[in-house]
């Protein structure tokens, strides 16, 4: 379960916080971005909420059964809606795109998307953060600010946001299950 309350948001495409808020996909992929310390992204916070973001999603970075509903933006709209919560379980270093191909199934991404995460910075190494999810118990409009716009993934929050009451996505026995399924399968 995340803390009582969390100030702090990971920015992710929309359509992601979507699969994780509704249990169909429990990985992120990080390598690090414009704003990001020298070395790349860096696990700062393990426990987050989830700041949807739309101005990057990119209709052909998403698998098909993803396209319907998808709403692309010239611009972050003014306000963000926080309703889902996430605690870090596992950081597993992906070391090869035989890696990725083997999980294809627990995500919303096309192959070009992990092409382009393997190829970004192809020095720095491209983790998969396994994630379980927590809705609130009540969702949190917050108003956009430019402290929160540009590359960075972490952005801390104006206000923290009451996470009591959260509720887990999938129960322990479904996440246990999907989170070994998931380390097998990448065999680490």
């Amino acid at each position: 379960m995340p803390t009582e309350k969390l100030q702090v948001g990971l920015k992710e495409w929309a359509t992601v916080c979507e699969a994780h808020a509704l249990g169909r996909q429990m990985i992120l992929l990080r390598k690090g971005g414009i704003s990001e310390s020298v070395g790349g992204f860096e696990i700062e916070h393990r426990q987050f909420l989830f700041f949807p973001t739309y101005l990057h999603q990119n209709l052909d970075m998403l698998k098909a059964s993803k396209h319907a509903g998808f709403r692309k933006s010239a611009e972050e709209p003014a306000e963000v809606k926080i309703s889902t919560a996430g605690v870090i379980t596992d950081i597993i270093q992906l070391l090869s795109r035989e890696q990725a191909d083997a999980i294809n199934d627990q995500h919303i991404w096309s192959s070009p998307l992990i092409d382009m995460r393997f190829n970004y910075r192809p020095k720095n190494p491209l983790y998969l953060l396994l994630v379980r999810s927590y809705r609130l118990s009540e969702s949190h409009t917050i108003c956009s600010t430019p402290e929160y716009a540009g590359c960075k993934s972490w952005v801390p929050l104006a206000q923290p946001i009451d996470t009591s009451g959260a509720v887990a996505v999938l129960d322990d026995e479904a996440f246990e299950h999907r989170r070994q399924e998931i380390i097998n399968k990448l065999k680490v």
